[in-house]
Order: structure tokens, then C-alpha cells, then sequence
């Protein structure tokens, strides 16, 4: 019975969690349609069979379907490769717009990703207040696939010791975890009434200098009014989007295999965070929601950001590209997009395999100290 409440808890997690996100994002594209007349034919919550569906009085069918994973919007004569050459778009079809108002329906899209993000992210500074790390050494997140994740370590775990010798604080666990790069630890582990003793070996960090295993501190709040708050937000969404940019350039730079998540990762992360506590779930979903709104800004074919590099080229010659190269354009955009779920999902596998790995390697050495 545990067992099927966890999966219900985790699938419904994931289910809320992605569905808002990808909700609010189609969202942006609706009601960038309706503002500009463009008509919708449909607005889908999921994907597969329609489950239940109902048409509003301007035709639009909205539906709800079987695999609530994701969503979609269908603006009439959104597809030109299907219409008959000498075809002229209506005036209430996609293609009857102009380049920019184009535009403006293609980034409704990634622009709603950043507003849900940075209303959550706001909310909750203002309702918990603003989050500074705390001094003591408790896990208060973790990164998944990094040293610590895969030796066991958990979110809420008292970091005690560091091979024998008592900590003060989590600057003395953090500087003692940077000196130790590649090089077995044993941390004192206390974890509800039990103390483990935990092995692990921190990896270098993206600067080649300094060790790290993945975890961060526990944060504690100071109450901040709504101006804090949203100062706050926006700083969160603007650090996140520009580390993304940083760390995947970085890692490509070096020719390194990029860390990307798959659906297996989100799925996994979610989970987790959904049992740490509703504070970190939301702040997951601001997180998830930034990360989908900045990757569809990207200039990749099927793409948000592809579309609006064409319609861009369009608004500089113009002159709309072809038919025939927008049907290459998205063919290449489909094998990349694949390729990366793909790439993305071996990531996610090798990543649990190599932590279930050594979870049976570290099992029995750790000690239970009464």
C-alpha cells in the first residue's frame, strides 16, 4: 500500500508540477492568438486520446488527454507546408500576420514561462522570507548525480564530522570538501536518531581548483517586504538563465559531456523536492519553469526561438522564407531535438546506474553508531 501511495504521490507531483508549466507557456501562445485575432482551433492539456473536450463559441477545442505530460496550441493555418502553392492565408490564420505580431505569439511563450517563475519565486520570498545560508552543516539541498547524491546523503542530514574531526560550521565542511578533490572523505552523518558514517569522493568543480560533492546549506529566512521580494525574483531568474548559458558554454569549451536531465532527471527532481517540502516544490517549478522558457528561446528549429529566428530573417529581406526550406529547417530541428532527448535520458540512466552503484559499494561501510 506504501509503495502505490509513493508512486501515486510521485506521478501526481510530476503531473501538476510539468502540467503547470507547460499549461502556462501554451497559455501565452492562447492569449497572444485571441489579442491578435488569430484563430485557435485547438488548446490540448496532455497528449494521446482526448479524454474529455468541450469547443467554445469561436471553434476553439479545448481538451483534456490521456498522458498529462505536456500540451499544445494549434493556431489555424499555423502549418504553410500543407497549404496548396498560391495559397493566401486568411486574415485570422497565423500566416495572415505579419512578421512581428508573429513574433509577439511565438514569445508569449517563454514570456509566461518567466512570469510564472517570477511569481512563484517573489510569492514565496515574500510569504518565507528572503533565504540566507545557514551556519550549521545541514544539508538543505542536493544536486542529483553529483558525489554526494550517489553516496547517500540525503536532504536534511547533519553533517557532524569530517573524517573523525568535529565541524563549527558549514564554512569549515565547505573549505575541508574544497581541499579534498578526488580523494576519499568520510563525513559523520547524523540522520534522525541514527549516525552513519558515509564515504565520498568530491569531484572537481567547472574552475578545475576546488572540490565539491553537491550539496548546499540549509537556508534560513529573513522576512522582506513585496519590493524585496520581487527584486529577489528577478535576480533568481536572471542568475539562473545566465548560468545556464556559462555552464553548458563552459563544459563545452572543455569538451566535456554537458550535465543535461532528461524527463527521467525532472522526473526524479520533482519527486524529491515534492517530499522536502512544499517551499522547495515551488521553488522547483519556478526553476523548471525558467529552464523551459530559456531553452525555447533558443534559435533551434521547432523551436519557439527557431520559429522567431525565420520570422526575424523574414522582417530583414523582406520576404517570408520557402515552404520547402522551413520543412528542412524542422526535419533538422526534429533529428537535434531527438538526439538531445535521447542524449539527455543516457545522462539520466548512467546516472542512476553509477548512483546505485555505489550505494552497494558504500552500504557496508556505513557504520550505525549508537
Amino acid at each position: 500500500m506504501n509503495s502505490i501511495l509513493s508512486i501515486l504521490h510521485t506521478v501526481g507531483a510530476n503531473a501538476f508540477a510539468l502540467g503547470l508549466v507547460i499549461v502556462l507557456h501554451e497559455s501565452g501562445h492562447f492569449f497572444a492568438c485571441r489579442r491578435l485575432g488569430v484563430r485557435v482551433e485547438k488548446f490540448a492539456f496532455g497528449f494521446g486520446p482526448e479524454l474529455i473536450g468541450i469547443t467554445d463559441s469561436v471553434g476553439t477545442r479545448f481538451s483534456l488527454c490521456a498522458i498529462p505530460f505536456g500540451g499544445f496550441v494549434k493556431p489555424a493555418g499555423e502549418d504553410p507546408t500543407t497549404q496548396d502553392a498560391g495559397y493566401k492565408p486568411k486574415k485570422d490564420e497565423y500566416f495572415g500576420q505579419s512578421w512581428n505580431r508573429r513574433l509577439i505569439i511565438v514569445y508569449a511563450g517563454p514570456a509566461m514561462n518567466y512570469l510564472l517563475a517570477f511569481s512563484l519565486y517573489s510569492g514565496l520570498i515574500w510569504f518565507k522570507g528572503m533565504p540566507e545560508a545557514s551556519k550549521e552543516p545541514i544539508i538543505g539541498n542536493m544536486m542529483i548525480g553529483f558525489p554526494a547524491d550517489k553516496a547517500g546523503i540525503e536532504i536534511g542530514d547533519k553533517i557532524t564530522a569530517f573524517g573523525g574531526r568535529a565541524l563549527t560550521g558549514w564554512e569549515d565542511l565547505a573549505s575541508s570538501i574544497h581541499r579534498s578533490p578526488d580523494k576519499q572523505i568520510s563525513l559523520s552523518v547524523v540522520r534522525g536518531d541514527k549516525t552513519l558514517e558515509i564515504k565520498v569522493t568530491p569531484k572537481l568543480d567547472d574552475s578545475g581548483e576546488r572540490g565539491v560533492i553537491g550539496i548546499m546549506p540549509k537556508a534560513e529566512y529573513k522576512s522582506v517586504g513585496p519590493l524585496g521580494a520581487g527584486r529577489e525574483a528577478l535576480r533568481l531568474c536572471w542568475t539562473q538563465s545566465k548560468q545556464t548559458v556559462t555552464t553548458i558554454a563552459g563544459k563545452l569549451w572543455k569538451r566535456e559531456r554537458p550535465d543535461l536531465a532528461g524527463p527521467v532527471g525532472i522526473f526524479q527532481m520533482v519527486s524529491r523536492a515534492s517530499r522536502a517540502g512544499w517551499e522547495e516544490f515551488v521553488f522547483l517549478i519556478g526553476f523548471i519553469s525558467v529552464a523551459i522558457g530559456f531553452f525555447n528561446l533558443l534559435p533551434l528549429p521547432l523551436l519557439d526561438g527557431g520559429h522567431a529566428a525565420f520570422y526575424w530573417w523574414e522582417g530583414i529581406r523582406g520576404k517570408r522564407a520557402s515552404n520547402a526550406a522551413m520543412e528542412k529547417a524542422n526535419t533538422v530541428g526534429i533529428a537535434f531535438l531527438m538526439s538531445l532527448l535521447v542524449f539527455a535520458t543516457y545522462n539520466d540512466v548512467l546516472r542512476i546506474r553509477t548512483e546505485r552503484a555505489s550505494k552497494k559499494t558504500e552500504a557496508p561501510k556505513a557504520e550505525l553508531k549508537k
